[in-house]
Parts: C-alpha cells; sequence; structure tokens
C-alpha cells in the first residue's frame, strides 16, 4: 500500500527494485486485509455467542478465551496499521509533497469510523443497563420467586397427597401382618391397594434396601429401589419423601409399625407437562439467579467484547482508509512533485498514469500535455530571448561606444535603458535609474520633455545647463520620439556635455582678445607714464598756486597707469600662458612654498595644513603649480577679509592632500564668504569675478594650470565639520596616471 514511488524511473536497476517492491506490496496488502477479515469474523462471533444465539455458553473461561482470541487479532492490526502509519508521519515531519492531505483523509477515515462506533457504544450501553435494571428489578424477582414457590407449592401438594396414602396403605398393610407367610397373597393384597390409588409401585423393603414382597403392575423392575441411607431415615410416624429428580415421579419410604424392619416404598408418577414446567422453572430460576450474581462480569465481560468488535473495526477502517488515502495522495504527490520540478525548471519530467487513477488520472494526463505545450513555449522563449540578448549586447556594445550619454524613454517619462555615459555623467548606477522617471535624473531635463511631449514634436534639440554632483554642465540634449504604435510612444534621450567645449571656445576668444588688448594698450602705457613725469618735473617749480591739485592729478595719472599696466601683464600672461615644464615633485612640498609665500604676510589667519604623512609623488611644472596654489590661497584669504571686517569673525585657511584612487587630490578651505549657488562654474572663466577690484583672469589661470598638467577644478562649499559648511573649497584633482607621463 505505502510505496515510494518517482515521478520518471529509468534503468533496469530500479525497474527490478520497483517490480521486487510492487510484490511485496501485493503480498503485505493481501495478508492485511486476511487479518482484518479474520479479526471481524472473529468478533462478530464472539458478540453472538455472548448475546446467547448459539449453543456455546457464554461462560467465564468461554468469554476469556474469546476475548484473548480478538486481542490477538486485535494485535495484528495494531501491527499493520503502525507499519503504514510510520511511513505517512516521516513523510508529513519531512513536509513532503500531499503529506497533509494524506494525513487529513487517514484523520477523516478514523474519524467516519470512530463516530458511529462511539455512538452504538453509548446506545448499546444505555439499552444493556436500562435492560438489566428492568430485568433484574424488584417486580421481576417477585414474580421469578413467585413461580418457583408455585412449583414448589404444587410439589409439596403432590407429595403431601402422596404420604396421605402410605399412612393408609401402611395401616391396611400393617393389620394384615399374618399375610407375610403367604407373599402371594400379600402381593395380591398390595397390587390391590396400589392400583386403587393411582400409584404406579410398592414395594415392602428391607432396612438394607433388599425387596420382600412388591406389587404386580407390570413396571416394578423399571423402578428403581432406594439406597439403604435413605430407607433407615424413615419412621412409623415420619416418612421419607422424595421429589422428582433424575427420574419422573414422587417417592416416599414408611416403616411398618407391626412388621419389624420393614418399609412401605410407593412411587407415583408426575404428569410429564407439570414435570417439564417444574423443570424449567428451576433451571429458569436458577439462570436468573447466576444472571444476577454476575451482572458485572457479564457487564464487563459484553464491554470487552464490545471493545473488542469496535477495535476491528476501527483499525480496519484506519486500514482501509490508508489504502483508499494512498490510492488517492498517490498521483497528486506525483502532480506537486512534477509541478515543483517545472517551476525550478525543468521540462522534463512525466507523470505516470495508471487506468484505476479515474479522474486525477485525467488530470495527471492534462498536466503533462500542459508541460509539453510550456516546454515547447519555453523553447520558443529561450530562443526569443537569445536573438533578444544578443540585439541587447549590440546595442550596448553601441551605446558604450559612444561618449554622448544616452537613454530610452517610455510614454510615462519613465527611463528603459542608459548607456555607461549617462551613469558616468550623473554619478549614478543604472538599478537606481531605469524604472525610474526622468525627472528624478534631472529636472532641467524633464522640463525638456515634457515641452516635447505635449507639443508632440518627433525630434527636438537644445542647450541645457544642469546642475551634475554640486557643478554646472552645459549640454546639447536631443529628444527623439520613436512611436511603436498609434497608442504606446518612446522617446530617445541624447546627452552630449560640451562644457569642455564651450569653456574652450570662451578661452580661446578670451585668449584672442587678451592678446590685442594686451598689444594695443601696453604701447602708448609707457609714453603717458613718462609724459605725466616730465610735466611734474617741468611745471614743479612753476607752478604755486593750486599746487596741491596739480600733484594729486599728476599722481592719479601714473597710479591709474600702473594699474592699466599691471591689468595688461594679467593678459598678457593669461594670453601668454607658457608651456609647463614637468619635473618629479613631492606635491606637499608645493604647498608648503605656496602657504609660506601667504603666511609670511596674513599672519592675521590661521593656517592648518593637512597633507598626510605619505609623500605625493608626481610630475609637476613647480613654479606654475605654486603660482595656482598661491592664487587659490591669496583668494581665501580675500574671502576671509569681507568676513572679517563684517562680523569679526577669525580667519582660518585648511589646506590638506591626499590621494584618492589614481588621483592626487589637493583641497584648500577657507570659512570666508564662500561661492555662489548659482552659475558657480562661470567663475573658472576669465572675467568673471565677484570682488570689486578682481580682474576675473585669477581663477581662469589657475584652472589653464591645472589643465596643462592633465587636471581639473572642482567648486564646493565647505564641509559642514568646517565651521558649520561656512566658506568656500577649492578642489584640484591631477590624475596619477596622466601626470606621471608628462
Amino acid at each position: 500500500m505505502s510505496t515510494t514511488s518517482g515521478i520518471h524511473l529509468q534503468g533496469t536497476g530500479q525497474d527490478t527494485y520497483n517490480d521486487r517492491s510492487h510484490h511485496l506490496s501485493k503480498v503485505y496488502t493481501f495478508l492485511g486485509i486476511i487479518i482484518i477479515v479474520l479479526a471481524l469474523l472473529t468478533a462478530s462471533i464472539s458478540f453472538i455467542i455472548l448475546i446467547g444465539f448459539t449453543p456455546v455458553v457464554p461462560s467465564r473461561v468461554v468469554t476469556l478465551i474469546l476475548i484473548g482470541v480478538n486481542s490477538v487479532w486485535i494485535f495484528g492490526l495494531i501491527v499493520i496499521v503502525i507499519y503504514e502509519i510510520i511511513p505517512i508521519i516521516r513523510a508529513w515531519r519531512s513536509r513532503r509533497a500531499a503529506s497533509r492531505l494524506h494525513v487529513h483523509l487517514i484523520s477523516l477515515f478514523a474519524l467516519v469510523a470512530t463516530l458511529p462506533a462511539v455512538a452504538v457504544a453509548l446506545v448499546l450501553g444505555f439499552a444493556l443497563n436500562l435492560g438489566l435494571d428492568r430485568w433484574f428489578d424488584t417486580t421481576t424477582r417477585q414474580i421469578v420467586g413467585s413461580s418457583i414457590d408455585l412449583a414448589n407449592a404444587y410439589a409439596d401438594e403432590m407429595l403431601q397427597n402422596l404420604k396421605n396414602l402410605s399412612y393408609a396403605m401402611a395401616f391396611a398393610l400393617d393389620n394384615k401382618a399374618l399375610l407375610l407367610h403367604n407373599l402371594a397373597e400379600y402381593r395380591l393384597q398390595l397390587t390391590r391397594h396400589a392400583a386403587g390409588r393411582n400409584i404406579r409401585g410398592a414395594f415392602l423393603l428391607s432396612a438394607g434396601g433388599t425387596i420382600f414382597a412388591s406389587s404386580n403392575l407390570g413396571d416394578e423392575d423399571k423402578l428403581p429401589i432406594p439406597p439403604s441411607d435413605l430407607i433407615i431415615q424413615a419412621t412409623n410416624t415420619r416418612p421419607f419423601s422424595f421429589q422428582p429428580g433424575i427420574h419422573d415421579y414422587f417417592g416416599i419410604i414408611l416403616k411398618f409399625t407391626n412388621i419389624p424392619n420393614t418399609f412401605l416404598y410407593l412411587v407415583r408418577d408426575v404428569d410429564k407437562t407439570v414435570l417439564s414446567a417444574l423443570r424449567l422453572t428451576e433451571v429458569n430460576t436458577e439462570r436468573y439467579r447466576d444472571l444476577n450474581e454476575n451482572r458485572l462480569p457479564m457487564q464487563i465481560a459484553f464491554g470487552m467484547l464490545y471493545l473488542c468488535l469496535f477495535l476491528s473495526l476501527f483499525l480496519s477502517a484506519i486500514w482501509a482508509g490508508i489504502a483508499v488515502a494512498d490510492r488517492l495522495v498517490r498521483p497528486i504527490r506525483l502532480l506537486i512533485g512534477a509541478a515543483d520540478d517545472v517551476a525550478s525548471g525543468n521540462m522534463e519530467v512525466f507523470v505516470p498514469v495508471r487506468a484505476k487513477d479515474g479522474d486525477i488520472g485525467q488530470l495527471s494526463k492534462t498536466f503533462n500535455y500542459m508541460v509539453s505545450e510550456l516546454k515547447s513555449r519555453h523553447n520558443e522563449l529561450i530562443a526569443v530571448r537569445d536573438q533578444i540578448d544578443e540585439r541587447r549586447r549590440f546595442s550596448e556594445a553601441v551605446l558604450s561606444g559612444v561618449t554622448a550619454g544616452v537613454a530610452g524613454i517610455d510614454d510615462n517619462g519613465d527611463i528603459t535603458i542608459i548607456n555607461r555615459s549617462i551613469e558616468t555623467m550623473f554619478s549614478m548606477d543604472s538599478q537606481q535609474v531605469i524604472g525610474h522617471s526622468l525627472l528624478s535624473l534631472s529636472a532641467e531635463i524633464w522640463q525638456v520633455f515634457e515641452l516635447v511631449r505635449a507639443s508632440g514634436r518627433k525630434n527636438h534639440r537644445e542647450q541645457v545647463t544642469l546642475s551634475v554632483t554640486g557643478q554646472e554642465r552645459v549640454c546639447n540634449v536631443q529628444i527623439t520620439m520613436e512611436e511603436e504604435d498609434r497608442q504606446r510612444k518612446s522617446w530617445v534621450l541624447t546627452i552630449d556635455d560640451i562644457t569642455d567645449l564651450v569653456e574652450a571656445q570662451r578661452l580661446s576668444a578670451w585668449t584672442d582678445v587678451a592678446r590685442r588688448i594686451a598689444h594695443e594698450i601696453k604701447n602708448p602705457l609707457t609714453p603717458i607714464q613718462l609724459s605725466a613725469e616730465r610735466i611734474r618735473r617741468r611745471y614743479d617749480k612753476m607752478i604755486v598756486q593750486d599746487r596741491e591739485i596739480f600733484d594729486r592729478c599728476i599722481d592719479t595719472i601714473v597710479r591709474q597707469v600702473g594699474d592699466i599696466g599691471r591689468m595688461v601683464d594679467e593678459f598678457s600672461s593669461f594670453a601668454r600662458m607658457p608651456k609647463p615644464q614637468m619635473h618629479t615633485s613631492d606635491i606637499r612640498g608645493l604647498l608648503h612654498e605656496a602657504c609660506f609665500l601667504i603666511e609670511v604676510v596674513r599672519y592675521d589667519i590661521h593656517f592648518e595644513k593637512d597633507l598626510g604623512d605619505i609623500p605625493l609623488i608626481g610630475k609637476f611644472d613647480n613654479r606654475l603649480i605654486v603660482q595656482a596654489f598661491s592664487n587659490v590661497i591669496k583668494n581665501a584669504s580675500e574671502a576671509i577679509d569681507s568676513v572679517i571686517r563684517a562680523e569679526g569673525v577669525y580667519g582660518h585657511i585648511l589646506v590638506r592632500s591626499y590621494r584618492q584612487e589614481e588621483n592626487l587630490v589637493v583641497d584648500i578651505i577657507d570659512n570666508g564668504k564662500g561661492l555662489p549657488k548659482e552659475q558657480r562654474q562661470k567663475l573658472l572663466e576669465p572675467y568673471i569675478t565677484t570682488r570689486k577690484k578682481g580682474t576675473g583672469l585669477g581663477l581662469a589661470i589657475v584652472r589653464k594650470i591645472i589643465e596643462d598638467h592633465s587636471g581639473y577644478m572642482e567648486l564646493y562649499d565647505a564641509p559642514r565639520s568646517f565651521y558649520g559648511g561656512c566658506g568656500a573649497m577649492i578642489r584640484m584633482v591631477f590624475p596619477v596616471n596622466k601626470v606621471d607621463l608628462c
């Protein structure tokens, strides 16, 4: 019955094992059926014997034998049921497929078998107790007692009549004692007296039981002679009598008075019907008394045998329930196992179908058909997936080779795909972007997308300034609509970062302008300054009136010419930036030199240097790099001056350097007035400044020096850990691999 079946078995060894297991299962099932039949048959016969429907008297010995035999079969049933339940419990604990259903079905069968048996036991127990109570109540006992009293009274009356007859015959025969010498005459007298009194036989006995004379009625030789111990108990005034026992008659013995040691023995027949009634009354009364005395043992025996019958039925029902549950659960378990295999991706499963599986077998056939269909669809999907993967790899290869950022946008504005340029540009991973709205990537691009989607244009190009990781980048954004169908639309977003190109164009233009300005302005400055000084020397002694005004005007001309000269020199320096001459240096030493140049004149500012203990070696033009660092530190000190004058804040400049992956990083942080939030990146362009006397070339020159060293600059607010974020941080990054190759 309980066999472990796989979904698909292969191999001759496994087949041989299954054949042997199937054969043993059949033998075991046949043995179980025999035990069940014998157990039920034994329990039924025992119950019938106990009720009294058979000639076998349900005595105590018989009852014990029946209980013992039933116990043997019940033990056999328990063994076969436990043999079946153990693997079911193991399967349930290991949570095998359909194990819970198996347990539920068996429990249901056990419940169905138990409830009727318990109900019948309650009804039978109540009926038995009620019947016994009624059978042994006072009225019944009085009836039984009255019947036996009536029978005894009838027997006593019959015996009393016989006693009276014996007295009369004894008196008559005792007076004729002389006739004993003539036995024939005396026998005749004895016969005549007996015949007239409905006596079956009359005898003259000695004390030892010897017959002296007997009547001649024909049946005397068939009548038994009482033993001598009964004879000697009789006297002439008190005869000895006995009621019917083995033989159907009354007997009485009376001693003669005149005849010494001689006894009269009379026998009278009893009516067969009356005798049968008397005996039946005695037997029933005796049985009634026995039942009354053995009432509790009888109830116990009845309960034990009924318990045997109940256990036989219950265990048989469980065994049958297990068999039926196995038949129901087996295909279900195979289906569940096959479904699990299919869920795990195995499409080679096949559920065996047996003819006796019925509707579940039809379900298994349907499942096999479904699996075959799934397999074909799965193979088709794999083929399509391979094609899609091939196209995707091709698209990714194409997109990865494109320097511009490319993204796919669906009709809802959600991002469907991006290339690596987008990830690098926005410093975001594809998992953070794909599936999310374009708004989460950039609010500026989202506004352009909304405009294009609302207008219905298929192609749109626009230059947009984006704020990416705190830096402003100038990008050329192009959105192209790809119409899949009338209901669904998608867009391709292309982002070209043209910041460097725009800045290079501006730098080139400003360089050309600076070169022209330096050429056109510098030439007349020297004659103007010389002319002003000559006028002072020529007319210094001649002018008496308004001498102070004269000197002030001459000083103004000289001073302004000097300022214009210095500005022209900056223009010239910006326009004619020399090519760096690279030497291997430790950037920490260059920072020390740049800080010293400012420290010696700005003792009112606290300079803090965090340059680390590890050398930061690279190839630099020491003069240009020190110039760049000094310019940035000078700008930081000037930013602190405005705050100190306004609020009385103590100046603090932090200079730190460190290595970050393949880059050398220099941060110069101050607690000055900070940088503007908007268009911050334009401060790196020429002639853009926030100071009243600034030329706007300082940071532009620094940027040019950093870029000539293959590096770049970034403008940030001061970290929150540094005076709560008040101030600015200028970051200069030098790629080590590029610096070393210079």
